[in-house]
């Protein structure tokens, strides 16, 4: 039985309303109860536009910097099977917790070696080591969307996301390393994890590519609450 890893929502944040989103990384709300209108940064840069819709609540935290263009942060969003984190390092600093925890039991007997690892010309979220002296890539993807139950990545098109896996299947190929994808679902509403075709059919070849060429592919389902996010369990990945 897997031990659950969490890793706590940074705040304190306050409740919203959404009201548009001007561009990629800036939204507008209105702060609840005093309905003051607000700009706030969107780390996640995708797409989400089957949850982002007008009055959806959301979470936002006050920024300290007076060297930043807004003043608040988004964090937290509403949908109807619960909430998404918006920062989406969040979902890095899970899997990193849970690589210290040893509770990512996809990857049982690997030690975490450092984050951030360059690695040729390539940057990868984590090197994983053996004490045989084998390394392991792992690169931790965020995902938001549900369609019919099916969690799938991305919501829009990703080129970064495509690159990585291609050189995560290049490592494994041709160096003889071990290389791993994480997708954290953060929805409780998903049973399995797909790539979006549709949207980005040079990721799902990219995916499927990698995966012939010895890349494992995780899925993990999280719970979010306005506390903390929480690991939880697997989920089949169908390409």
């Amino acid at each position: 039985m897997d031990l659950a890893t969490s890793f706590p929502i940074p705040g304190p944040v306050r409740p919203a309303r959404f009201v548009d989103r001007p561009n990629r990384f800036i939204v507008r709300a209105r702060l609840d109860p005093d309905d003051l209108l607000i700009t706030a940064h969107l780390p996640d840069p995708g797409r989400l536009k089957e949850l982002l819709t007008p009055g959806a609540r959301m979470w936002v935290r006050s920024e300290a910097d007076p060297t930043r263009k807004t003043e608040w942060t988004a964090v937290l969003l509403e949908h109807p099977g619960g909430l998404i984190a918006l920062q989406t390092t969040l979902a890095n600093d899970l899997v990193h917790r849970a690589l210290v925890e040893e509770t990512l039991t996809e990857v049982e007997g690997w030690n975490l070696e450092r984050p951030e690892a360059a690695i040729g010309r390539s940057r990868f979220d984590f090197l994983l080591s053996q004490v045989t002296g084998e390394k392991m890539v792992l690169e931790v993807k965020s995902v938001t969307m549900v369609d019919g139950q099916i969690a799938r990545f991305p919501d829009a098109p990703s080129e970064r996301a495509a690159r990585h896996l291609k050189e995560m299947a290049e490592l494994a190929s041709k160096t003889g390393w071990f290389a791993t994808a994480v997708f954290v679902v953060q929805r409780v509403d998903a049973h399995r994890f797909s790539p979006a075709k549709d949207i980005d059919p040079a990721f799902a070849a990219a995916l499927a590519e990698a995966k012939a060429a010895g890349v494992r592919l995780v899925a993990r389902r999280c719970q979010v609450t306005l506390a903390e996010m929480v690991l939880g369990m697997p989920l089949p990945v169908v390409l």
